[in-house]
């Protein structure tokens, strides 16, 4: 089955060959693609975004995965839930982007449209989910004044099967009924067929957005609001460099949410939009740009969860100049904000230790 896009014929021959039962939904999907036609050169700019996207996605990810490789320093407990972040946007980079990139290019699919969907939304809710548990113990660790112990990554090798777990559970029901994959918008991009109106359809793209869009990014506001609010309290108790405390927690927090926002909330808008909306409401060009932005957050996650990383800034600097350690110490000291100074107004830290302020640590290290 084939459908002619201007200059451009997108085949899912492949995908509705290996799964006969998927004839009807490639089938719905061929005819909303025809209503929503993307010229020649508007596939050509979509190719252009993905392969910047691709590019920056897999160096930044690269790099994340690289420093953990490179330091030992690195891998404590939080830093898995980073790890994990990164290693599921690197796997959007090889297994999603570059596949849409080619099908703008050459207007025709390289692998089943149907894989195509699930794995790039397994590995999306993964990332967020990812995010809403990184938010949450950075919350539970600051708040409760206690350091976690370095050396036990049993929790966060839970959290993070966790988040893989829970990704399935919410990617794998399209197969067996609940929704479909199928094309999106132009047809570059395969994903859950939002524009079905069905009753099965419009009961998981609700489930979808409100426990997989919807709650991570309540989570997220909820915890760093809250460690917002503690670092406020502590700037009144403790007047050293209060305020660049307080400015450098509000830029990431800010950082954080707003990336969150930027990248997921118009997809989450536009599914709905597609799903509950009048048809044709939303075309080609309203369908793609927020699909692009979804993918963006492959390279802006390292560069807001790693690199506004004290500990990780030191050791990206330690390995541009081919250092074997960080440069500042051998030694961590990690305390919590109410072990900042000592009784007597001295830092608790050993002489020459390498201190990571809380308020830029990932908690626990």
């Amino acid at each position: 089955m084939v459908v002619e896009s201007r200059n451009f014929n997108f085949s899912t021959e492949d995908s509705s060959a290996t799964n006969p039962n998927a004839n009807n939904s490639v089938r719905d999907s061929l005819v909303y693609s025809e209503k929503s036609e993307l010229s020649g050169t508007g596939h050509t700019v979509v190719a252009v975004f993905l392969g910047v996207i691709l590019l920056l996605g897999f160096i930044s990810n690269f790099f994340v995965l690289l420093l953990f490789a490179r330091f030992q320093v690195l891998r404590t407990p939080i830093n898995l839930i980073l790890l994990n972040i990164s290693v599921s946007d690197m796997l959007v980079c090889i297994f999603g982007t570059p596949f849409s990139f080619a099908v703008s290019l050459y207007g025709r699919w390289l692998i089943g449209c149907k894989w195509y969907g699930f794995a790039n939304t397994l590995f999306g809710i993964v990332s967020l989910v990812s995010l809403a548990v990184l938010s949450y113990e950075r919350y539970s660790t600051i708040l409760s004044h206690t350091k976690a112990d370095p050396s036990d990554n049993k929790k966060a090798w839970l959290a993070i099967a966790g988040t893989w777990l829970y990704s399935l559970v919410w990617t794998v029901p399209p197969f067996f009924g609940w929704s479909s994959y199928g094309p999106e918008g132009p047809g570059t991009i395969c994903s859950v067929q939002w524009h079905q109106r069905s009753s099965r359809n419009i009961s998981y793209v609700t489930c979808l957005f409100i426990f997989c869009l919807l709650l991570p990014l309540l989570l997220m506001v909820f915890c760093y609001g809250k460690i917002l609010f503690f670092i406020r309290g502590v700037a009144k108790t403790n007047r050293l460099s209060a305020h660049q405390r307080e400015t450098h927690v509000l830029v990431m927090v800010v950082s954080m949410v707003s990336c969150y926002l930027l990248c997921w909330m118009p997809y989450g808008v536009v599914a709905l939009l597609a799903t509950f909306g009048h048809v044709g409401l939303v075309g080609p060009t309203t369908s793609i740009v927020p699909s692009i932005l979804a993918k963006s957050s492959t390279f802006l996650n390292p560069i807001i969860y790693m690199l506004l990383n004290n500990q990780f800034y030191r050791c990206f600097l330690a390995f541009m100049s081919c250092g074997s350690e960080p440069t500042g110490s051998h030694t961590l000291c990690t305390l919590p904000s109410s072990r900042v100074t000592g009784p007597n107004g001295n830092s608790p830290c050993p002489r020459g230790a390498w201190y990571i302020p809380w308020y830029m640590q990932a908690p626990g290290q």
